[in-house]
């Protein structure tokens, strides 16, 4: 039975995608079958696992759409154990579209419906806002993994979210969890980095995951690349990270 983990946080350069690259492609590694839905306009998740995203011609957009089932909107990526359903910028578009379209919320949830069981993971990277594919992702969701990178306004904007996969649970998904919040970006050399740690885990004890994703470069240059953190530096210190937080993912869910 697959699991469907949305990854999310309206704030931007929290490292939501960063996550969803490398913890697929972690999990992949581990020999677990992984999807990734990029359901980001940006579609940086997508040109971060070596797509061409210019051309993609099926993706998220028709999959919200109806207009082609998910199993025909997956692409295979160079990275193992990994399949991806791409984005294009036109994923824009969707929010107005689906506006007036029945049970709206739900187009995504149905959409998975039929090829859930074909993977053990399906990673949603979900775009840096609470509007309409968002709100599609965690209503498909299993669970939600947060991101909150080790910065001042770290907790800013987290009620928010939290209120929103409130209201989720409550009108359209009662079994949606909260997967961990998942530390991004620390520097041990910093005060402040320290102390959003503290803090955070003060708040939110048990929810936070053990492993911390720390900041380095060669986390930051692997999408130009084309590839994972996996495939473009194994030994790097963010490899290691993501591959742990894989471990201690799949621990959580054995």
């Amino acid at each position: 039975m697959g699991k469907i983990i949305a990854i999310a946080n309206q704030k931007g350069g929290v490292g939501k995608t960063t996550t969803s690259v490398n913890l697929a492609a972690s999990l992949g590694v581990l020999e677990k079958k992984v999807l990734l839905i990029d359901a980001d306009p940006q579609a940086n998740a997508s040109s971060g696992l070596g797509i061409d995203v210019e051309n993609v011609e099926y993706g998220t957009y028709q999959v919200l759409e109806h207009t082609i089932s998910a199993k025909d909107a997956v692409v295979e990526t160079t990275s193992p154990n990994v399949s991806i359903i791409p984005a294009h910028i036109d994923l824009v578009a969707i929010e107005i579209e689906l506006v007036d379209k029945p049970e709206r919320e739900y187009m995504l949830r149905k959409s998975l419906s039929e090829i859930k069981n074909d993977y053990d993971y399906i990673l949603i990277d979900c775009a840096p806002s609470l509007g309409l594919i968002t709100l599609n992702s965690l209503v498909a969701a299993d669970s939600v993994m947060i991101p909150i990178q080790c910065e001042y306004f770290a907790l800013e904007g987290l009620g928010k979210l939290l209120n929103t996969i409130k209201s989720v649970q409550k009108i359209h998904n009662s079994e949606l969890d909260i997967e961990g919040l998942l530390l991004t970006m620390f520097d041990s050399r910093l005060r402040l980095s320290n102390q959003v740690v503290d803090e955070v885990r003060k708040h939110f004890s048990t929810m936070v995951f053990d492993t911390i994703i720390r900041r380095n470069t060669r986390l930051g240059e692997a999408p130009s690349y084309g590839e994972s953190i996996i495939a473009y530096d194994a030994t790097s210190k963010g490899a290691v990270n993501y591959l742990n937080l894989a471990q201690e993912l799949l621990k959580k869910n054995s």
